[in-house]
């Protein structure tokens, strides 16, 4: 199963502070081993919210656009992982020895496409959402070249 690690911003993050070097060491040193074994899909820091802009659909209305900065630091993400793990158990044990402290961190489980098959009794959009994430790997191979 696929899961999505939420870190949640605080009010340095948002600030723009960047970590010391013994916080990026000690991160990197446990990105290697999410690496390693073969968990971490995908992972990179957010920079602050000031830097971004959020977009509001609403029924029948056309979407809003609101600039950074946002409120409530502790409602925003610094950054995330993608991992590759058996069960949320497995994710909940890899995080635990994340170097964090005076943090929260949320862990969801992504959706597989298995899951819509409800809404997709013919398997078509299956197969349509497979070619695009195959397309899509291509172009980034490509594009990484």
């Amino acid at each position: 199963m696929r899961v999505m690690v939420l870190v949640k911003a605080d009010e340095n993050s948002e600030a723009g502070a960047l970590p010391d070097e013994k916080t990026l060491t000690e991160m990197g040193k446990f990105n290697e081993e999410l690496v390693r074994a073969g968990v971490m899909l995908a992972g990179e820091g957010i920079q602050a919210s000031s830097k971004g802009a959020r977009v509001r659909f609403g029924k029948g209305t056309k979407p809003t656009v609101f600039d950074g900065p946002f409120t409530e630091a502790k409602e925003l993400i610094a950054g995330f992982w993608l991992w590759q793990v058996k069960s949320m158990e497995e994710a909940i044990e890899w995080l635990k020895r994340a170097p964090f402290q005076d943090t929260e961190v949320e862990i969801r489980p992504v959706f597989e496409s298995t899951d819509f098959a409800p809404s997709d009794p013919t398997g078509e959009l299956m197969a349509a959402e497979e070619r695009l994430r195959a397309q899509s790997e291509q172009l980034n191979k490509a594009a990484r070249r």
